[in-house]
C-alpha cells in the first residue's frame, strides 16, 4: 500500500454518498466566503471600463494607454497564474489565499491614489499579482473541501457562475460609484470586501495542500509574463508605432520566441508550473481555448461599447452601466440554467451553442455600426454576447477542473483562469487596435492639408476622446465637423473590430464542434495520494474514476 505523510495510508475511501461526517463542517460558509473574493476580483475586469472616458478626461489617456491600464492587470494575472497554482498546492492554499487578499488590496488602494496614468498602470499590475495568488487558491480550496462530487458541481458552478456575475455587472458598480465619487472609488471599492473576504477565510475556509508537490518554477513564470507582455506590446503599440514599424515586427517575433522557449522549458522541467501531459485530454484544451476565445469576445466588446455609450452617444457613466445591465441580466440567467443545457445536450454543444450566440452577437454589433447608431441597434447582440457567455464560462470550467486529478487542482484551476486571462488580454489588445488602426486612418485622412499644432494632432489620432475635447474648444462649425468626423471613425473602427472578434469566435465553434468530446471531464478524486491532506483515495466502481460528470 502506497504510504502518505510518512505513515500506511487508512484504507477508508472517498465515494460519491460520503458520509456527512467525512465532510467538511463549514463547506459552504467557505463558499461563500471564495465567490465573495471571485466576484470582486473577477468585477475588477470590467468595473474600470465605464470609468475609461473619465481617464481620458482627467489623466488624458490615450487609447494605446486605455489598454495598457487594462491588460497590465490581466497580463500579469496570467503570467503568475500558474505560480500562484502551484505556490497553493505547495505552501498550502488558504495561506496563499490570504497573502494574494492582502497583495490585491494594497494594489487596490494604490490606484485609487494614483496622480498618473503610468502609476495607475503599475499599481493595476500589483493588483493583477494579488489576484493571480487568489484565484486558483479558491477554485482548488473548493475541489478539495467539497467530497461529494454532485456537491461539488454545484459548487463549482456556483463560482463558475459568479465569476460571469463580476464581469457582468462591473459596468453597473462603475457607473454607480462614478455617479457619486471621484475615479479612484472604483479601485477603493474593493478594500472593505477584501477585509471581509480575508477575515471569512480565517473562519471557514480550512488550510490544503499538496504535500509532495513540486517547488516552484520562476523559470516558467518569467519566460510566460515576459511571452505576453511582448506580444500584448506588439498588438497595443501597432496603430500608434506603424504595424511596420521595426519595434513592433521585433517585439512580435521576439514574444513569439520566447513563448515557444517556454513550452519549451515546461516540456523539459523536472517540475513544470504548467503540466504540458494535460493538453493531451481534450475535455482539457479544448474546453480551455472555447474560455479564451469566448472571453476574447466579451471584454473586447466592454472596452469598446462603454466608450460607444459614453463617447459617441453622450450617456454619462451610470447611464452607460444601466444600458450594459441586461446583458449582465442574460449572463446572470443563463448561467444559472448551463448545467441543466450541458445534461440534456452534453458539454460539446453546450460550448458550441455559446460560442456560437457570442459569435452572431458580435456580428450583429458589427453590421449595425455606424455614425446614427443607437442603443436600440446594439441590444441584441448584447444580450447574446450576454447569453452565450453565461453558458460557456461554468460549463467550460466544469470541464476543465474535472479533467485534472485533485492533487494538480491549484495547477488545474489556475490554468483555466490563464484561459480567462489571456483571452481577455487579447481581446481587449486586438479588438481595442484594430478599431485604433481604423480610427486613425480615417482621421489621418479627414485632417489631411489641415496645419494644426503636433499637440493638437495627436490629441485627435489618441482617442475618440481627445477629438471630442479638441472639437469642444474649437466649437462651433468647426467643432461639430471634427466630432462628427471623430465619431464616423470611431463606429467604423469598432465595427471592423467585433467583424475580427466573431470570425475569431465561429473559429471556435468550429474546433468544439469538431473536438470537445461530448461527455463532461472524469477525473479521479485524490487519484494521486500526494494531493490532499486526506488519508483517502477515491473508490473506482467497476474500474471507473470516482469524479463523474462535473457539470
Amino acid at each position: 500500500m502506497a504510504h502518505a505523510f510518512g505513515r500506511p495510508m487508512s484504507l477508508t475511501l472517498v465515494s460519491a454518498d460520503t458520509p456527512a461526517r467525512e465532510q467538511h463542517p463549514h463547506r459552504w460558509g467557505a463558499l461563500v466566503v471564495l465567490c465573495a473574493a471571485a466576484l470582486i476580483i473577477n468585477l475588477d475586469n470590467t468595473i474600470l471600463n465605464v470609468a475609461l472616458p473619465t481617464l481620458v478626461r482627467d489623466l488624458r489617456a490615450t487609447s494605446s494607454q486605455l489598454q495598457w491600464i487594462v491588460d497590465s492587470y490581466a497580463m500579469v494575472f496570467a503570467g503568475l497564474l500558474l505560480v500562484g497554482g502551484s505556490l497553493a498546492d505547495r505552501f498550502g492554499r488558504k495561506r496563499i489565499f490570504l497573502i494574494g487578499l492582502a497583495v490585491f488590496a494594497v494594489g487596490s488602494i494604490g490606484a485609487a491614489r494614483s496622480s498618473s496614468v503610468d502609476l495607475l498602470i503599475a499599481f493595476r499590475a500589483v493588483m493583477g499579482a494579488g489576484a493571480a495568488l487568489t484565484i486558483p487558491s479558491s477554485l482548488s480550496i473548493i475541489n478539495d473541501v467539497f467530497r461529494d462530487p454532485k456537491e461539488r458541481a454545484k459548487a463549482i458552478g456556483a463560482w463558475g457562475g459568479t465569476i460571469g456575475l463580476g464581469i457582468a455587472i462591473g459596468p453597473i458598480a462603475g457607473g454607480l460609484l462614478l455617479a457619486r465619487f471621484w475615479w479612484g472609488s472604483i479601485f477603493l471599492v474593493n478594500v472593505p470586501i477584501v477585509i471581509a473576504a480575508f477575515v471569512g477565510a480565517v473562519l471557514f475556509v480550512p488550510n490544503s495542500k499538496n504535500p509532495a508537490a513540486d517547488r516552484p518554477d520562476p523559470g516558467g513564470a518569467i519566460l510566460s509574463i515576459l511571452g505576453l507582455g511582448l506580444l500584448l506590446w506588439s498588438i497595443i503599440e501597432g496603430p500608434t508605432q506603424g504595424w511596420t514599424s521595426p519595434r513592433v515586427i521585433l517585439s512580435g517575433s521576439a514574444s513569439l520566441v520566447v513563448l515557444s522557449s517556454f513550452v519549451a522549458w515546461e516540456a523539459r522541467s523536472s517540475h513544470p508550473m504548467l503540466k504540458l501531459a494535460f493538453f493531451r485530454e481534450r475535455r482539457f484544451s479544448i474546453a480551455a481555448a472555447a474560455e479564451c476565445l469566448g472571453v476574447f469576445g466579451l471584454l473586447g466588446a466592454l472596452f469598446l461599447q462603454t466608450q460607444f455609450l459614453q463617447f459617441d452617444l453622450g450617456n454619462s457613466p451610470l447611464q452607460a452601466g444601466l444600458r450594459i445591465l441586461p446583458m449582465a441580466a442574460t449572463l446572470v440567467v443563463s448561467a444559472v440554467l448551463s448545467p441543466f443545457i450541458a445534461r440534456l445536450i452534453g458539454v460539446k454543444f453546450t460550448v458550441a451553442a455559446a460560442l456560437a450566440a457570442i459569435a452572431v452577437g458580435l456580428w450583429q454589433i458589427s453590421a449595425a455600426s455606424s455614425f446614427a447608431t443607437t442603443y436600440g441597434g446594439v441590444l441584441p447582440g448584447l444580450l447574446l454576447i450576454g447569453l452565450g457567455a453565461g453558458l460557456l464560462l461554468p460549463t467550460a470550467t466544469n470541464s476543465v477542473v474535472g479533467s485534472v486529478p485533485q492533487g494538480d487542482s491549484g495547477m488545474g484551476s489556475a490554468t483555466n483562469a490563464v484561459a480567462l486571462q489571456v483571452g481577455g488580454a487579447l481581446g481587449v489588445a486586438v479588438i481595442g487596435s484594430v478599431a485604433s488602426t481604423r480610427y486613425q486612418d480615417h482621421m489621418t485622412v479627414a485632417l489631411e492639408g489641415r496645419h494644426l499644432p503636433t499637440s493638437v494632432t495627436n490629441a485627435i489620432l489618441g482617442s475618440l476622446g481627445g477629438a471630442l475635447d479638441v472639437a469642444h474648444a474649437a466649437r462651433g462649425a468647426t467643432g461639430a465637423l471634427l466630432a462628427g468626423a471623430a465619431r464616423a471613425a470611431f463606429m467604423n473602427g469598432l465595427g471592423a473590430s467585433f467583424s475580427v472578434s466573431a470570425i475569431v469566435a465561429l473559429g471556435g465553434v468550429l474546433v468544439v464542434v469538431a473536438y470537445l468530446p461530448s461527455s463532461a471531464a472524469s477525473a479521479p478524486v485524490n487519484a494521486d495520494a500526494r494531493g490532499s491532506d486526506q488519508d483517502t483515495l477515491p473508490e473506482p466502481p467497476n474500474g471507473s474514476p470516482m469524479h463523474g460528470p462535473i457539470v
